[in-house]
């Protein structure tokens, strides 16, 4: 998506409720992929997720993007702990330390970092990786894994089922979006900001 394309999201969300015989007003709840991942892609989901919540006033789940790759994993890793990682662009990895419960829930056990390949193999030493689908990354992975909401039932509720705040609740960029790093670095200056704390 972006300036000058064909649209895909909101016709494939009209798909899958048409598919499910439901529509927008029966939905009870709208849950998001909360990143990290690329600022573009975070703000037209989060965009379309927050107008699906205004127009059907029901409440907005935010998940972790690796919460919901890493539980790609459930069948086919023991309980204990993991390290879950997508590409982060500049020679970094968005990094995120997970452990499965013995039922294959993943949760959270650190908050979303930010590293080098080679800090990424000394930080995961002894632990299973799993590098999420499309991102570069070195051969002795342990698994491949890709983001699914058809993983949300097997991520702890505790990492996602409080509802956020439709007014204040942005996505995990991870990073400073691009353009924002070279207007400040042009201007000397942190990018103004206009929303109200």
């Amino acid at each position: 998506m972006g300036a000058g394309r064909e649209d895909h999201l909101f016709p494939a969300v009209q798909a899958l409720l048409a598919e499910a015989g439901a529509t927008a007003g029966e939905l009870t709840g709208v849950v998001c992929g909360a990143g990290p991942g690329s600022f573009t892609s975070l703000r037209i989901a989060a965009s379309l997720a927050k107008g699906l919540v205004d127009g059907t006033s029901v409440p907005l789940f935010a998940v972790s993007s690796l919460l919901l790759a890493a539980a790609d994993a459930r069948e086919v890793l023991p309980a204990g702990p993991a390290v879950v990682h997508a590409d982060a662009l500049r020679g970094e990895r968005y990094v995120l330390d997970v452990s499965f419960d013995a039922d294959g829930c993943v949760r959270p056990q650190s908050a979303l970092q930010r590293m080098t390949l080679e800090q990424l193999e000394h930080h995961a030493a002894g632990s299973p990786r799993l590098a999420v689908l499309s991102s570069p990354t070195p051969d002795r992975e342990t698994r491949i894994v890709s983001p699914s909401s058809a993983n949300l039932p097997h991520v702890a509720a505790s990492a996602w089922s409080g509802a956020v705040s439709l007014d204040r609740w942005e996505p995990e960029y991870g990073r400073l979006a691009e353009a924002q790093v070279k207007w400040e670095a042009s201007h000397g200056a942190p990018l103004p900001s206009h929303v109200v704390p």
